[in-house]
């Protein structure tokens, strides 16, 4: 690319496949950097009767589960369902060779819940959104202590 006339572009509707492009230019840097490590999606689905009414929606990557999404349907919140998905993803990365998991909450919504599951924080943005703030957890699946970087 050097030697190459460059622009930059804010489109108004950006297109599926120009985020794909971007991701997968990325991940074949990163696989280059450590080693291939495949995406695969983790799914725990709650049913009421024939219908899904909620679930966990993660992936496993590096040896660590990422919850993307975690719904719970008020009225089956403090009957232990949101306990018993988590605990069957936690297992399910285990039995892919994770050691952690980790996600990413707003205070509106259950950062007790993850703190009485043995989550740590290990980030915070605040004010975002406005009047709240976003928490970064993780827990180690392994009972290895969290390792200092400095």
């Amino acid at each position: 690319m050097t030697g190459m006339a460059i622009r930059l572009e804010v489109p108004d509707k950006p297109e599926w496949s120009q985020r794909q492009l971007i991701v997968d230019r990325l991940d074949a840097y990163n696989d280059a950097q450590t080693y291939p490590e495949p995406d695969r999606a983790l799914c725990v689905l709650l049913h009421s009767d024939d219908a899904v009414v909620g679930g966990l929606w993660g992936r496993t990557y590096y040896r660590w589960l990422f919850i993307e999404q975690f719904f719970v349907p008020e009225e089956l919140r403090g009957r232990g369902v949101g306990s018993e998905l988590l605990t069957k993803a936690e297992q399910e990365a285990l039995e892919r060779g994770c050691h952690g998991v980790w996600l990413e909450t707003f205070t509106f919504q259950a950062p007790g819940f993850y703190k009485r599951h043995g989550f740590e924080i290990f980030g915070v943005i605040d004010d975002y959104p406005p009047g709240h703030s976003r928490i970064f957890f993780r827990k180690r699946l392994d009972g290895r202590r969290r390792q200092s970087n400095g």
